[in-house]
């Protein structure tokens, strides 16, 4: 993490030991925002970010369900909590401001996934900024849910659209085993038409021997375009 110093990092899955090795990892520099998923804590999706380069006007956590202010509720046909964390930033550089939405989608019910990328397209549609959303949304390349967050071009697939890719295509489950191109990708970065996007990866980097997650990482760079398109 410190090799990649990513601007932005979405984690799904984290407990709190582990949300706060990640903030070890990154330096002095990066703050976090997300809280557990239930009532009394537990899992997270936070979202890192260096402060150096972003300054974060505000956040919030929502629960993917019929009761978004409601910590811990399910509605949908998912046993387990799930969640979104959102956050407005400007880039210090820049000036420009834009949302990022990291979130984690249920990995049994298929109306669950449905109704959450719902959720999450009609906050991207009413935020009124560019938007990057991070995730692992347990929901391949032709699935309904992905296909409900790229509907009417309000977000794209950052791989698909990059000018240039820097790893193969791995599936991003490899469940702690050798990845396998062109496998089955869950977890995904899209962005809105606003971004420009040069480079893509999935990482399939060993570290001292082990995988770091059961999941592999997606990369993308990023430009943000002026207004009207300029950059």
């Amino acid at each position: 993490m410190r090799a990649e110093k990513p601007t932005l990092l979405g984690v799904q899955e984290a407990l709190a030991d582990q949300a706060e090795f990640v903030a070890r990892a990154l330096g002095g520099d990066y703050r976090w925002v997300g809280r557990g998923r239930g009532p009394g804590g537990g899992e997270s999706c936070p979202l890192f970010y260096d402060a150096e380069r972003l300054e974060m006007l505000d956040w919030q956590q929502a629960a993917l369900s019929d009761h978004p202010t409601s910590p811990g509720s399910t509605s949908w046909g998912n046993v387990i909590p799930r969640i979104m964390v959102s956050a407005t930033f400007v880039d210090r550089a820049t000036a420009r401001h834009f949302m990022a939405v990291n979130t984690h989608f249920d990995h049994l019910s298929a109306r669950s996934r449905l109704r959450s990328a719902q959720a999450v397209g009609r906050l991207v549609s009413t935020g009124n900024l560019p938007a990057v959303v991070t995730g692992d949304l347990n929901a391949g390349v032709k699935s309904a849910p992905l296909r409900v967050l790229l509907e009417d071009g309000r977000l794209a697939e950052t791989w698909d659209v990059s000018r240039a890719h820097e790893s193969e295509e791995w599936g991003t489950f490899p469940n702690y085993k050798r990845p396998l191109r062109n496998g089955k990708r869950l977890d995904w970065i899209l962005a809105s038409p606003a971004f420009r996007v040069d480079r893509a990866a999935i990482n399939a980097q060993l570290h001292a021997g082990r995988w770091a997650s059961d999941h592999l990482p997606v990369q993308a760079v990023m430009v943000l375009r002026e207004a009207g398109g300029s950059e």
